[in-house]
C-alpha cells in the first residue's frame, strides 16, 4: 500500500483542519499535531483552550521548553508515525510549525514525506501577525507545495484532490496550486 506523510504547516485559522478533512473524503488519513502534548501540559497548567494571541504565544513557548527538556512533541509525532506505518492508513498529517522541527521530523521519516503549506491570503492580509514565532515563521521554510485555500468548504474537496492527487497517484510533486 502507497503511504505518504504531509507536514501541513500555515498560521492560525487559514483551513488546514478542514484541508485534512477534505482529504479524508478521499484517502483513509490520519491526523496529528505535534502541540498534542503540549496541549496537556498548557490545561494542567490553567488554559481554558482559547486560542486567543496570548494563549498561543504561551503554546508556543511551552513546546520550545518541552523540546528543549524532553524533546517531548517530536517524541510523539514519532510514536504517531510508528502506528501510522502499521495501519491501513495512506496519509498522515503532521501539524509542525517551527521550520527546524519540520526539517528534523522529515529527515526522520525520509523518502514519501513532504511538506506543505496552506495560505489564505484574505485572512493572512487582514489579520496580520499573531505575535508568536510558531505563527508568523511559517514562512521560513521551503515547502513542497503551497495549497492556496481560497474557496468556499464546498470548493475545497476538489482542491484537496487535485492538490494531493499528484503525490498519492506518484504522477508529479507539485510547488504551489493557483
Amino acid at each position: 500500500m502507497h503511504k505518504s506523510v504531509f507536514i501541513i504547516n500555515g498560521s492560525g485559522g487559514v483551513g488546514k483542519d478542514s484541508v485534512c478533512h477534505a482529504a479524508a473524503a478521499c484517502w483513509r488519513v490520519q491526523n496529528i499535531s505535534s502541540i498534542t502534548p503540549i496541549l496537556q501540559v498548557a490545561r494542567a497548567a490553567g488554559w481554558d483552550g482559547n486560542k486567543t494571541p496570548e494563549a498561543r504565544r504561551l503554546l508556543s513557548r511551552l513546546k520550545e521548553v518541552c523540546t528543549e527538556y524532553n524533546d517531548l512533541s517530536f517524541r510523539y509525532c514519532m510514536e504517531q508515525y510508528a502506528a501510522f506505518r502499521q495501519s491501513d492508513a495512506e496519509m498522515l498529517f503532521v501539524h509542525i510549525r517551527e521550520p527546524e522541527e519540520i526539517e528534523r521530523f522529515r529527515q526522520a521519516v525520509g523518502a514519501g514525506c513532504f511538506a506543505v503549506l496552506v495560505r489564505r491570503p484574505s485572512l493572512e492580509q487582514t489579520r496580520g501577525a499573531l505575535g508568536n514565532r510558531s505563527d508568523d515563521g511559517v514562512d521560513a521554510y521551503a515547502y513542497d507545495g503551497v495549497l492556496v485555500n481560497d474557496g468556499t468548504l464546498d470548493e475545497l474537496p476538489q482542491k484537496v484532490r487535485a492538490f494531493f492527487g499528484r503525490w498519492m497517484d506518484g504522477v508529479a510533486q507539485p510547488a504551489h496550486d493557483t
